[in-house]
């Protein structure tokens, strides 16, 4: 008979020590453009589905938005994201300047780098198998946090 299994250690500890280590690695690279990690992703995000309302961005990005608002200001002050009136008076959107699609594009190619460092180091395997084992875990841990946002 197998003894069961037991988790050792702090989940939360190794997975933000992961996350460290990725993050410098990507950073280093997208950094090259003046851009951190998190603009980059923003800025991606914002070239996607932009015009978009701020409170629609937040949602499908998966943060506050008083955490995304911080987050856009580098990118309105650097000319990248432009903000204009919505469809009400109440509303804004904000949407890439070409400025801004240009940067993208730069900081695509050094992400791109970066996750051939990544798959390198790893292997392509494993990082396909972290893939699918980080989205069976956020899937599994979406109604938990779907409830406490209630």
């Amino acid at each position: 008979m197998d003894a069961p299994v037991k988790p050792q250690g702090c989940t939360n500890l190794k997975l933000r020590q992961l996350m460290r280590q990725v993050a410098q690695l990507y950073d280093a690279e997208v950094g090259r453009t003046g851009l951190k990690g998190t603009q980059y992703s923003l800025l991606s995000y914002v070239c996607k589905l932009g015009p978009i309302r701020p409170v629609d961005l937040a949602r499908t990005m998966r943060v506050s938005a008083s955490t995304l608002s911080r987050n856009l200001q580098p990118l309105l002050a650097a000319g990248w994201i432009a903000q204009r009136p919505g469809p009400d008076a109440r509303s804004l959107l904000v949407q890439a300047t070409d400025a801004g699609r240009d940067k993208r594009t730069e900081a695509q190619r050094r992400w791109r780098v970066a996750q051939e460092q990544l798959n390198a180091a790893l292997g392509p395997r494993r990082v396909v198998a972290l893939h699918a084992l980080l989205d069976e875990c956020s899937a599994l841990l979406a109604p938990a946090a779907d409830e406490e946002a209630s």
